[in-house]
């Protein structure tokens, strides 16, 4: 029996400031070769040492919509003004090359992806606490301490929703997150129902004994 790589779409959420995007650029630099990181587009102004491509598709609010329209997108919510959305092509390009692909994306475009991709696996990143959120916000020194309010205020609302992921990791030790992650979504190729080929492959191969012993 020959094991089937097929790619895993896996969605990472977390409170704005859990750390999330560190995250994935840890775990894509270690394991270039096992991921591909999907790139929002978003029409929010970019950060600094951002670039366009790289972080996200930095995209007018007219652009947005068009790609709205067009149909262009798995998913897309509004955020704090803006507007993010996952572009259809790359996913499933890289899913069909065999590639497990990460999407980055907050908790309402991470239930939408799973009403399209049912079997796609949900992971939430928060930090150890909320006084830890708070800090790593503020620490950030990008937005006023009214962004800052209003974010820990979606927090509350995304904690709500909790439950409809499939796991909890805590960025407290970045090493160990890192880790934790490359873990689960490894494990999650051996879950049976993703081997429903190789499963009835192996059927088949035994059936042969049987025919042959007859």
């Amino acid at each position: 029996m020959t094991r089937k790589n097929k790619g895993i779409l896996t969605v990472v959420s977390g409170f704005s400031g859990a750390g999330k995007g560190t995250i994935m650029k840890e775990l894509l630099a270690k394991y270039e070769q096992n991921y591909a990181l999907s790139i929002s587009a978003t029409t929010r102004a970019p950060r600094p040492g951002e670039k366009d491509g790289v972080e996200y598709f930095f995209k007018s609010r007219e652009e947005f919509e068009k790609m709205i329209a067009a149909g262009e997108l798995i998913e897309y919510a509004q955020y704090v003004g803006n507007y993010y959305g996952t572009p259809k092509a790359y996913v499933g390009k890289q899913l069909e090359a065999g590639r497990d692909v990460i999407l980055e994306i907050e908790i309402q475009g991470a239930l939408k992806v799973r009403e399209q991709f049912p079997d796609a696996l949900l992971l939430f990143v928060t930090p150890p606490s909320a006084d830890e959120l708070k800090r790593r916000l503020i620490g950030r020194g990008t937005e006023s301490m009214e962004v800052i309010e209003n974010r820990l205020a979606r927090a509350l609302e995304e904690a709500e929703g909790l439950e409809e992921y499939d796991y909890l990791v805590v960025n407290d030790v970045l090493e160990e997150c890192v880790e934790e992650v490359h873990e689960i979504i490894r494990n999650e190729h051996y879950r049976v129902s993703r081997n429903a080929g190789n499963i009835r492959e192996m059927r088949e191969e035994l059936k042969g004994f049987t025919r042959r012993q007859d």
